[in-house]
């Protein structure tokens, strides 16, 4: 089952927003308690741009996936012209390659098609590509990036 997560989901989403980055990607630094606490906080105030859905297998949450909502400035030809960045998707370990991920794509570009937004871009691992790919992302190839 997938569902769009609200307030309440906040604990959880941290939990598995920890589980994630340091199990997986070994971000070891910093309390834990601390971390959950502001990523509590973080969702809460930024639910307005930033959508999180959440896969739900047998009664446990086992996936999510991000959708943020921008604006893109206006051209004569298109004054509304909303985009979306998909974010922190990830399943949990033990259910991955099982359909969940595909799932969670399909509810956030339903999403993104019900808002009619102009563009949806990921950033995404190496190995996640061909993943992105099959959810019907294409290889833009002009994504530049400047980091101080």
């Amino acid at each position: 089952m997938i569902r769009r997560g609200t307030a309440q989901d906040a604990p959880t989403l941290a939990r598995l927003r920890w589980r994630w980055r340091n199990e997986e990607r070994a971000e070891t630094g910093g309390d834990r308690e601390a971390f959950l606490d502001y990523f509590q906080t973080w969702m809460i105030d930024h639910l307005a741009t930033h959508l999180p859905f959440i896969a739900e297998v047998d009664g446990r949450v086992s996936g999510m996936a991000w959708l943020n909502l921008g604006e893109r400035v206006p051209s004569p030809v298109r004054p509304d012209r909303r985009m979306g960045d998909v974010q922190s998707v990830y399943v949990v370990p033990e259910l991955r390659n099982s359909g969940v991920g595909a799932v969670l794509m399909a509810a956030i570009l339903d999403e993104a098609r019900g808002r009619e937004l102009e563009l949806v871009t990921v950033h995404s691992a190496e190995r996640a590509v061909p993943f992105y790919l099959r959810c019907g992302f294409k290889d833009g190839q002009r994504w530049l990036e400047w980091r101080p």
